[in-house]
């Protein structure tokens, strides 16, 4: 019997935190199925997608995805940056905003120590070339439905895909895997996996190596419960 707790406890990772941070925001556990996507050494395979600064200081997630739907303004950057302990995958445009204006934020997300830039769908092969010139971390390129151009994307200067196709984003992962030539079988693709577990698991099974997971109004839940608390008191 003892032999048998000695085996099992080397499986076990002790989690080790504090009355103060009891709160943090977890990843679903069901992303570690993901392979993970190695950035400048670091393995990636839970992704936070919010600006909430709160939730960023206070989740467990592995990098940040710092995209959101109005121009890129450096000063938001520049906040996320100061609480944020983990790689930034940072939005620079790609439809209003492009061309030579994606490549300066990008240049500046870049020097702000974001580890990635993001471009939004409308962007072009043109402005993924821009942005090319002006960063050396790797450029993500987001995917919301079938494109019959995205190798055009890669040779442009893309890196990873990230797609964000709603419900259709199994599909959509899987058909990109389909059409992808033998010489980028290991392409590295980022997905929004839902908000069950079947609906993450699904998108990793379709070959998405990393999960981004929306933590929209999770600071507000989290506020409520300490309040309901602090009522009972």
């Amino acid at each position: 019997m003892a032999e048998v707790d000695k085996v099992d406890s080397k499986k076990v990772v002790p989690n080790i935190t504090t009355d103060l941070r009891n709160d943090i925001v977890e990843m679903p556990k069901i992303i570690e199925k993901a392979t993970g996507i190695r950035l400048f050494g670091k393995l990636i395979k839970s992704i936070v997608y919010t600006m909430d600064v709160a939730v960023i200081a206070n989740c467990d997630a592995d990098a940040v995805l710092a995209v959101y739907p109005w121009t890129p303004n450096t000063k938001i950057l520049q906040a996320i940056s100061t609480v944020a302990n983990k790689p930034i995958l940072a939005g620079i445009g790609g439809g209003l905003t492009k061309g030579l204006r994606s490549a300066t934020i990008g240049f500046f997300a870049e020097e702000s120590g974001a580890s990635g830039v993001v471009l939004n769908g409308p962007a072009t092969v043109q402005t993924i070339k821009d942005v090319r010139t002006a960063v050396d971390i790797p450029i993500i390129y987001t995917v919301t439905q079938l494109q019959d151009d995205l190798l055009a994307r890669i040779d442009a200067g893309a890196r990873v895909f990230n797609v964000a196709g709603g419900k259709n984003t199994p599909a959509i992962i899987a058909e990109i895997r389909n059409r992808l030539p033998d010489e980028y079988r290991y392409f590295p693709i980022i997905a929004s996996g839902g908000q069950s577990d079947a609906q993450i698991e699904a998108t990793i099974d379709a070959g998405a190596n990393a999960i981004s997971y929306t933590a929209y109004g999770i600071t507000e839940k989290i506020f409520q419960k300490k309040m309901d608390e602090y009522r009972r008191r």
